[in-house]
Formats: C-alpha cells, sequence, structure tokens
C-alpha cells in the first residue's frame, strides 16, 4: 500500500533458490566453470594439470641443457600458437630436435617445439577439445534444467530494464539538481527558478553561470508573446518552457523550484528554427505555412503551442498582417501558447486580447548588454539602432535609416524603450529600497538585542542594589544596638531591655525570610494543569492499531512496532525484544 508502482512491477518476479543453486553448481564468481560441474569434467582437467605439469618439467630441461651450448637467444623461450617453443638462434636450428613452428620479424630466430614434448602438447590439444565438448553438455543439462523458469527469468530482465531505466533518470535528477513540481489540473503553469538543463550543464561545464527564469501562464493569460533585442534569450526562453514541459510528460524530473507548478497537455506543437529544404523545394516560409495550416486544423485548448520568430520569412508588412490573423485565430482556439516575435503589431494585439499577455527579455540601458531576465506585462523595445550603434554601424548610416521609417514605428520603438529604461529605474529604486529595509531591520533587531541586554544587567544591578541597602539597613540596626550595650555598669539585668529589642529584631527578620522561601516553596510545589483524559477518544485510535503501526507502552513510555495481533493481545517489537501486550496498555503513535 505504501509503494504501489514498486509492488505492480515486482508483482510477476519472486525469489527462489533453485536457479541460484543450480548456476552455483556449475560456474565459479568469476564466472569460470568449475572443475567439479561435472566427473567427466573433473577428470579431464586432472589429466590436463598432469600433461602440463609433465610438458613445463621437460621444457625446463631442454633449456638448461641448451643454454650451456649457446644455440638459444636472449629470451631462450616464446609462445606460438599458445604452445611453448625454444627460441633458438637460426644458425644452429638444425642441432635441436623438434617442430619448427616459425621464425622471428628478421629471421635470426627460430622458434622450436622441442621433440620431447611434441606428443605431449598434442595429447593436451585433445584433452582442451574433450573439456571443450564436456563444458558443451554442462551447460546444455544446466539450461534444461532451469528452462522451467523461463517466464520468471523474463520477468526479471523486464524488473531490472525498468530499475535501470529509474535509477537512469534518477542520476539525471541528481545531476542538473532537479525537482518534482506540483501537478494540477487547474490549468496553471509556474516554473520558478527554471533552467534549461543543457544550457545550464554547458555553462557549468565552461564555468559560466545560468541565469534562471520565472514564467507564469494560466487559462487568464495563456498566450504569451515574448519579444526584445535579439541574443537576449527570448528563443531559451521558450524552449526552456517546451523542454521542461516535454521533460515532466516524460516521467523526468526538472530543474525548477519545488513550488512550481505544471500540468498536462494533449498535444505539443512546435514551430523553432529555419526549416527550409532544396530537396522538397521548400522555403522557409512555404514551411512554415504549412506547419500553421496544420496548427489552425488541430490546436484546442489542451495544445501548448511554441512559436519562435513568429511571422518571419515574408515581407514584414504584408506577412505582418497575416501573422496577426493567425494570432488571433490561434487565440481563438483556447490554447496555450508562448510565441517570440519582433513585430509590433502582434505585441499590440496581445495587449488587446483579454487572456494574452506581452513580455520581454531584459536589457541593461546604459550598456545594452542582455541580462538574460525575462519580466511579464510589457512588450520589449527590439532595441535595433542602439545594438547596432553599439556594433560600431556608422551614425550617420542608423540617421538615414531612421529617415526612412514612418514616425509611428520610431515613435512606438521609442516609447517601448523608455518604459523599459524607467522599469529598469524603478526596479533599481526598488532593489535600493528593499536593501535600505533590511538594513534599518537588522539595525532594529541588534537594538533590541543591545536592550535586552541592557535590561538585564539593569535588573541585576537593581537586585544587587536592593540587597546592598538591606545589608546597610540591617549594619546600622546592628551599630546602634553596639552603640547602646552597656558594658560598663557590673548590674546584670543593665542590657535586658537590649537584648530583648534585639531578640525581636532578629525574629521579625527571620520571619519575613521564611515568608519569602515559603512562598517560593508554594510556587514550586503548585500542581501542574494535568491534561484531562478522554477515554473514549483513548480507545478510538487504540482501535486503528494494525499490523506495522508505531505503538508506545503507557507505562514505560518504550515505542515499538507491532508484529502480530491475537484479539486484544498484541505482539510487539521494542528493539531486539519481542512482548505480548494486552491492547489497553498501548498507545497509537501511527
Amino acid at each position: 500500500n505504501e509503494y504501489p508502482y514498486l509492488s505492480e512491477l515486482l508483482q510477476n518476479v519472486y525469489s527462489t533458490q533453485e536457479i541460484i543453486e543450480s548456476i552455483d553448481k556449475v560456474f565459479d564468481r568469476r564466472g569460470e566453470i568449475k572443475d567439479d560441474a561435472s566427473p567427466t569434467l573433473f577428470t579431464i582437467r586432472q589429466q590436463l594439470k598432469s600433461v602440463k605439469t609433465k610438458i613445463n618439467l621437460n621444457f625446463d630441461k631442454e633449456i638448461r641443457r641448451l643454454t650451456k651450448e649457446n644455440v638459444l637467444g636472449d629470451t631462450k623461450e616464446a609462445f606460438v600458437n599458445d604452445r611453448r617453443v625454444l627460441t633458438v638462434l637460426s644458425n644452429h636450428k638444425r642441432q635441436i630436435s623438434g617442430n619448427v613452428l616459425g621464425s622471428s620479424k628478421t629471421g635470426s630466430l627460430t622458434f622450436v617445439e622441442p621433440q620431447v614434448n611434441i606428443e605431449l602438447n598434442r595429447e593436451f590439444d585433445m584433452l582442451q577439445d574433450d573439456e571443450r565438448k564436456e563444458i558443451v553438455i554442462i551447460l546444455k543439462a544446466l539450461t534444461q534444467k532451469i528452462a522451467v523458469h523461463t517466464e520468471l527469468i523474463k520477468a526479471y530482465q523486464e524488473t531490472l530494464v525498468q530499475f535501470d531505466f529509474q535509477h537512469a533518470k534518477m542520476k539525471l535528477a541528481l545531476e542538473i539538481k532537479a525537482n518534482r513540481p506540483q501537478l494540477n489540473k487547474d490549468n496553471e503553469l509556474e516554473l520558478i527558478e527554471a533552467f534549461h538543463p543543457i544550457l545550464w550543464r554547458s555553462n557549468t561545464s565552461n564555468g559560466k553561470k545560468t541565469f534562471s527564469q520565472h514564467i507564469q501562464m494560466n487559462t487568464f493569460s495563456r498566450m504569451l508573446v515574448i519579444s526584445g533585442p535579439n541574443a537576449g534569450g527570448k528563443s531559451i526562453t521558450l524552449k526552456t518552457i517546451g523542454l521542461l514541459q516535454l521533460m515532466v510528460q516524460s516521467g523526468l524530473l526538472v530543474p525548477v523550484h519545488p513550488n512550481s507548478k505544471m500540468f498536462v497537455f494533449k498535444q505539443i506543437l512546435s514551430d523553432i528554427g529555419d526549416n527550409q529544404s532544396i530537396e522538397n523545394e521548400l522555403s522557409t516560409y512555404s514551411y512554415r505555412l504549412k506547419r500553421m495550416r496544420h496548427f489552425l486544423e488541430t490546436t484546442n485548448k489542451r495544445t501548448l503551442l511554441l512559436l519562435d520568430e513568429f511571422g518571419t520569412g515574408s515581407d514584414p508588412d504584408l506577412g505582418g498582417a497575416l501573422a496577426e490573423v493567425f494570432f488571433e485565430e490561434l487565440y481563438n482556439k483556447k490554447g496555450f501558447g508562448v510565441i517570440t516575435t519582433h513585430y509590433a503589431n502582434i505585441k499590440l494585439k496581445a495587449d488587446q486580447l483579454r487572456n494574452a499577455v506581452n513580455g520581454c527579455m531584459l536589457f541593461d540601458v546604459d550598456t545594452l548588454a542582455p541580462l538574460f531576465r525575462f519580466i511579464t506585462g510589457q512588450p520589449g523595445s527590439s532595441f535595433t539602432f542602439e545594438v547596432a550603434q553599439i556594433n560600431g554601424i556608422p551614425a550617420e548610416i542608423i540617421e538615414k535609416a531612421k529617415s526612412r521609417i514612418q514616425n509611428e514605428k520610431l515613435e512606438m520603438d521609442s516609447l517601448l524603450s523608455d518604459l523599459q529604461k524607467e522599469k529598469s529605474y524603478l526596479e533599481r529604486l526598488n532593489k535600493e529600497h528593499i536593501e535600505a529595509q533590511e538594513i534599518a531591520q537588522k539595525t532594529t533587531l541588534e537594538f533590541q538585542s543591545k536592550k535586552a541586554g541592557y535590561d538585564d544587567k539593569s535588573r541585576s544591578l537593581l537586585q544587587t542594589m536592593e540587597l546592598n541597602n538591606r545589608f546597610i539597613h540591617l549594619g546600622q540596626k546592628m551599630a546602634q544596638f553596639i552603640d547602646r550595650f552597656n558594658n560598663k555598669s557590673r548590674k546584670k539585668t543593665v542590657n535586658d531591655d537590649l537584648v530583648g529589642e534585639i531578640n525581636k529584631f532578629l525574629k521579625m527578620e527571620k520571619s519575613k525570610i521564611d515568608g519569602i522561601q515559603l512562598q517560593e516553596k508554594i510556587k514550586k510545589a503548585a500542581p501542574k494543569k494535568i491534561k484531562k483524559v478522554d477515554p473514549e477518544r483513548d480507545e478510538h485510535q487504540r482501535s486503528k492499531i494494525i499490523i506495522g503501526s508505531q505503538v508506545k507502552l503507557i507505562s514505560t513510555k518504550k515505542s515499538g512496532t507491532v508484529e502480530l495481533i491475537d484479539g486484544e493481545q498484541i505482539t510487539v517489537l521494542f528493539g531486539f525484544m519481542r512482548m505480548k501486550v494486552d491492547r489497553s496498555k498501548l498507545s497509537f503513535i501511527q
């Protein structure tokens, strides 16, 4: 019940020792066939060892003999076709009895199999062939034995593949620091601190910073039009939304803040990049028109549209007019869309439509450097002339270009630029205000902390002063008693009145001290408020106890886990100790 998907994955598999025991009888831990896998194999391998020992003894004897005769090369021996051979100086090869199996590249050395080992090597080859045949017999027998578990082994394989797949997804999630967003049915998309995972990995490996985005879309702002200058991050923002949505719908965690919200689309349609084709005689604009026809036919309220550089590829005025109509039609289909554009009429239309919203990528208005920050609520200026100027285009060319543009377009672009400048200025003021508030709050906390310290010190000094005043008062009183004491008169009763006053004074002071101590004892001994016990509630809680519940023994407050329930008798595991306890003596934890 706690892990239903894991339980479902494991429903066709179970643990059995039969497969393991059968394989362990044949294979060792290194995956080699054991010597005792069969009696025949054991006999063959014993014979192989015996023959191998004889071959090595004979070979070593030959080396020692021929070394004295100075007919061997520096290496003395080599391996040819897995056989140990002598490296004989070619001038002396006829002096050695045996089979010649080859020579060195220079021809100075000849590889000779000693005559004494020819029959032994032949026998060794025969035994190796017997070993191979016996291993085939053993493996066939093993296959037949575990064939009854074929379906279980297939289920093991499928389960392991699924575990491997989940493990791969987990490794990716850890690498890109991904989280699970809140999935909702309210058609609300809010990406908080969202990263494009591929861009993040690339920037991280190159030591660059990746800027996160905060993007919100819902039923009332379902068409998002992103504008702003080139190289400002419009396409990356669009691709971030699309890729994260595909990742979530593929069961992957995504690099966003865990408080982010996402929902599931039935289809995701995209038009990103230049898709012209020479083979199919298809231009960029032709391709986009065909895609747009498909979008108009298939888009519905469960569709996410991703349209990069919307409307480009044709005459700006005519293409812009057609793009505006396409935009209205897609809007009327009730779908969600993220659109990047430079067209002013699309920005204006997004501002007019109730459930569409403008957004822009911010630029530093002083340096014209991209800030890679996205904000909603206003369209962005393309900073066409400003970017041209900062890239070294002569001022006279820029002014000539401005003179050929309609005043309305210049004024609108200028207005957007001014708006962005004002927004940047207000954001800077707001940031400074927030920082000032934080400093004021920090100062206030420091003041309060110091004040609390001074108050404690003041109370301590006041207590010390009161104690000192009391001691001074007592000292003055005792000084008066000392001054009145008569030690000159021999009359024994001369100081009786004084002694009486002293005793009376001491009793009064003692009673004051006793009264204070009694009050302190009464405060300490005062009974604490006892929480009322609700028997019905306790009985209801105890009725929840099932196998696996966490419970507490009322008498000792020791916690344990329920293992068995037999009526009112419950077996509980307390650490390493197992006890049978009556239900009434337990309290339910969880």
